[in-house]
């Protein structure tokens, strides 16, 4: 995901709070999703250092 200098993942979260549609399309993902080993319980996305950029 890209971003702008005015991104907020707290913004974010409460967007996604509210989105019904949202919830129902994460449900169905993780179907034939699988969280990282490493990451916390029900954690699908993680941040990563950017390894190169085009």
């Amino acid at each position: 995901m890209e971003t702008d200098d005015d991104f907020s993942f707290e913004s974010k979260a409460a967007m996604e709070s509210t989105n019904q549609l949202g919830h129902q399309w994460e449900e169905l993902m993780w179907k034939f999703q699988q969280p990282l080993p490493w990451a916390e319980q029900r954690e699908k996305w993680i941040l990563m250092n950017r390894i190169f950029q085009l």
